[in-house]
């Protein structure tokens, strides 16, 4: 039944909200430039327009059906969550049906099983998971994941499994569920030849501390796909001697400069903020060496005013020209454009603070403690950094989950 004199028109601006919060906060949570506290009240505002639909019962269903025409994760993220906490077969089967086996509309999906509490949405990823269909297994096997729900032998089919997609999905949960005692059965995949399965196999053998895995990794620094993946793993595990041997070899090729910048923020010695700050003069590389000397001290560019101007002339992300083929949207468009002077004088009146050769993040050597801390009051960039730092520093842990939900994050961390 439908809530008494619920009016169409704003049932659908909550249809409308909530699947484009979906998709601001899908964004938000990979975003430089937002904290824990504005991921929470972004998700508030999102689960707010939630509840619209949910009083608005049958109405609402019906109006965020329509919207499933438009095939966009969002739309299929609120059909899901009102279908899956209702326990509504038939309507669960309209999603499905509408996912298929599209990997956006999918994304959609699984993300509303890590939206919902777990009493909610465990038996429905037990039933995905033991299905025929490849597609409702990889759901199955995303859905644990993502609530770090550990599937059982659910993951070794999963990593036998024919259906290359639902392998490689299997592979990277190993990590994120922390299953160290998989390592020996995931190495079996690092020289995959199917290049989803070979990469995931190898950043969750990586994770563990396997350094062949960890150099199998170097060679998707040239892939674009997975380069940020292999980058925030590869340096995180080496040695310092070691990572700034890499590191110069990086910087040795034209086309990896700007993995040796972000290297850098990850290594985290001192020692290489002097290049970095030559780094800020290059407008191409300005922005990623203002986030990788920010990593290093804790300084925040823009709250401190050392920021400079966008660089006339400079253009990133997608152009007018229709000849250029690189259409992605600009990564790093939310970075703050550091002033090299400005910044100079800082690190000239505070280096002696930092001691070269040692690991910081944030302005602090590398521990247990900090890295807890970095989860409560860093950026989401910097809290996905401290998420695998932890994770490394003790084996077997699942990796905290970073992108879900705000206000299930500070439950977790015992924030307000």
């Amino acid at each position: 039944m439908g809530a008494i004199g619920a009016i169409p028109i704003i049932i659908e601006q909550h249809a409308e909200e909530a699947a484009f919060l979906w998709l601001q906060r899908d964004a938000a949570v990979r975003e430089p430039h937002y904290y824990l506290n504005d991921l929470a009240h972004l998700d508030n505002r999102l689960e707010a327009h939630l509840d619209g639909l949910r009083i608005a019962g049958d109405e609402g269903w019906e109006i965020c059906k329509q919207a499933l025409a438009a095939e966009e994760p969002g739309e299929v993220f609120s059909l899901a969550v009102l279908a899956l906490e209702n326990e509504i077969e038939d309507r669960i089967d309209v999603v499905l049906k509408t996912v298929n086996e599209n990997r956006e509309l999918l994304r959609g999906f699984v993300s509303a099983l890590g939206w919902l509490d777990l009493k909610h949405v465990e038996h429905y990823i037990q039933r995905f998971l033991a299905s025929k269909s490849a597609i409702l297994r990889f759901i199955g096997i995303s859905g644990a994941a993502i609530q770090r729900k550990d599937p059982g032998h659910f993951l070794l089919k999963g990593i036998d499994d024919e259906n290359q997609f639902l392998k490689a999905r299997a592979l990277r949960a190993v990590g994120e569920l922390g299953r160290i005692d998989l390592l020996p059965i995931i190495q079996k995949h690092i020289r995959s030849e199917v290049a989803e399965c070979r990469v995931d196999a190898c950043w969750s053998a990586a994770l563990f501390g396997d350094m062949y895995a960890i150099e199998m990794l170097k060679s998707f620094l040239g892939n674009k796909k997975n380069q940020e993946k292999a980058l925030q793993i590869i340096f995180r595990h080496l040695d310092m001697k070691t990572a700034e041997g890499w590191l110069k070899e990086l910087l040795g090729n034209s086309e990896l400069i700007l993995h040796a910048a972000k290297g850098m923020g990850i290594v985290g010695n001192p020692s290489n903020i002097p290049l970095l700050i030559e780094f800020m003069s290059l407008p191409e590389l300005a922005r990623v060496a203002g986030e990788a000397f920010s990593m290093i001290t804790g300084v925040d560019i823009a709250y401190e005013d050392l920021e400079g101007e966008w660089p006339e002339g400079f253009e990133a992300g997608p152009t007018e020209n229709p000849e250029d083929e690189d259409v992605e949207m600009d990564s790093d468009e939310d970075l703050p454009w550091p002033d090299p002077e400005l910044i100079l004088q800082w690190w000239s009146k505070n280096k002696g603070q930092f001691k070269n050769g040692t690991r910081y993040l944030l302005g602090k050597p590398i521990s247990t403690e900090h890295l807890q801390n970095v989860l409560r009051v860093g950026y989401q960039r910097q809290r996905a950094a401290a998420s695998l730092e932890l994770a490394i520093k003790n084996p077997g842990q699942p990796l905290f989950e970073v992108r879900a939900p705000g206000f299930c994050q500070k439950k977790i961390l015992g924030l307000k």
